[in-house]
């Protein structure tokens, strides 16, 4: 039997939008020529799979429908949520359709992540399928590069069967445990899970039996039309609001791990999109045009609807002007440098990794007095972006008017 993929394709990405309302979800941004979606539906052709399943929500069917389309992916099946539950109602939801067989694996993927080297993922994936029971669940396990509080993390165990055995979660931990838990040997959870439909089914039934119960019926009960379980927003409403994390695997003890060496990233922040385009410009980013000003330059990387995002040089001993914006609001980056930022009546200095958020009309400047230029990934959010909308107030080049 071929193992069934599930597209986890209903969250808003909100860490990349902090101080926004209103945002484009970070699986369908176009990272310039390409999105996380695209590469997720890449990874799923691989022939162990079998059709995917896909599940998201009323605000981003029209997105899925559309990547499917564009991705030449002409069979498959969509669970629409009709309310935000968190992940566990949506694994169990997408997992009770009656396509899929009772003693199907299933791999749970998320649409946001970005997972290179795809094939020792699939054939770990594969390789897996052996062990799976009514019971266990497998998560997958990246080894660390570095320390970060961005992530959770597992520790694990290997059995006499040599099998990891996960012994302990560890909820996105501030950086100095962090560090104690790599030197642990301590992996980063991925979120992506690998079981069968009836170990789902038998996990719910034991430690959320009301989430199950209420997704059974919300299944049932749902309409279909054009590849879409439409589920019972009356019946789906009862099941209880949380993560699978919380859900089931802080209860159930059997949860194995595949731990894998591979380069991946849930790309939740503008600094983990900087370090990819600093790591690999050429394989992910088109090259745009490079636009030069009296303090250095800037290169637009990437743009989507309401945003756009570019990287700032400026060169030593150099400022911009002392500006506001009457459309957009900047969220900066530092990736290089120490500069000093003005943000209407305070001043302060900034260095790498450290970000800063421009609201709307706020009055603003970057200076760099050292030798080394100040390198900034900004992101500009509003419904006008072009460099018309710069109101200048002082300027060390004579370019106020």
């Amino acid at each position: 039997m071929k193992i069934r993929p599930v597209i986890l394709c209903g969250g808003a990405g909100t860490r990349l939008w902090p101080k926004q309302k209103k945002h484009q979800a970070k699986q369908f941004i176009d990272f310039g020529g390409w999105s996380l979606i695209k590469k997720t539906l890449e990874r799923i052709k691989n022939p162990i799979f079998d059709y995917p399943i896909i599940s998201t929500n009323e605000k981003y069917l029209k997105e899925v429908r559309k990547s499917l389309k564009k991705n030449k992916v002409r069979k498959y099946k969509i669970v629409l949520e009709p309310a935000k539950k968190n992940t566990a109602p949506a694994i169990l939801s997408s997992a009770l359709i009656k396509e899929i067989p009772l003693k199907q694996p299933l791999m749970y993927f998320a649409a946001d992540h970005l997972i290179e080297k795809s094939n020792i993922l699939n054939k770990s994936i594969n390789k897996n399928k052996v062990n799976l029971t009514n019971e266990n669940i497998f998560v997958f396990g990246i080894k660390p590069t570095n320390p970060s509080s961005e992530y959770g993390y597992f520790l694990s165990k290997k059995t006499k069967k040599n099998i990891n055995k996960v012994t302990k979660f560890i909820e996105k931990p501030i950086l100095s445990k962090a560090k104690q838990i790599i030197k642990k040997k301590g992996y980063w959870n991925s979120g992506m899970f690998f079981l069968r439909k009836d170990s789902i089914i038998n996990n719910f039934k034991k430690y959320q039996n009301k989430t199950y119960k209420s997704c059974l019926e919300a299944v049932n009960r749902a309409k279909y039309k054009n590849n879409t379980y439409y589920l019972n927003k009356r019946s789906f409403i009862k099941s209880v609001e949380k993560s699978f994390d919380y859900a089931i695997l802080e209860k159930t003890k059997n949860i194995n791990a595949i731990k894998l060496d591979i380069p991946w990233s849930d790309l939740g922040s503008w600094r983990e999109i900087s370090k990819i385009y600093k790591r690999d410009k050429a394989k992910y980013f088109k090259k745009k045009n490079v636009y030069y000003r009296p303090w250095g330059r800037y290169v637009n990387l990437f743009e989507g609807k309401n945003f756009l995002v570019k990287e700032l040089t400026v060169n030593s001993k150099s400022s911009i002007s002392l500006q506001k914006h009457h459309h957009r609001s900047e969220h900066w980056m530092i990736t290089q440098g120490k500069p000093e930022i003005t943000i209407n009546k305070k001043k302060f200095f900034k260095k790498p990794e450290e970000s800063v958020f421009i609201p709307t009309g706020a009055i603003h400047r970057i200076e760099n007095h050292f030798k080394k230029p100040v390198k900034i990934i900004e992101v500009q959010t509003g419904p006008i972006l072009k460099e018309t909308d710069i109101i200048r107030f002082q300027d060390i080049y004579g370019r106020v008017r």
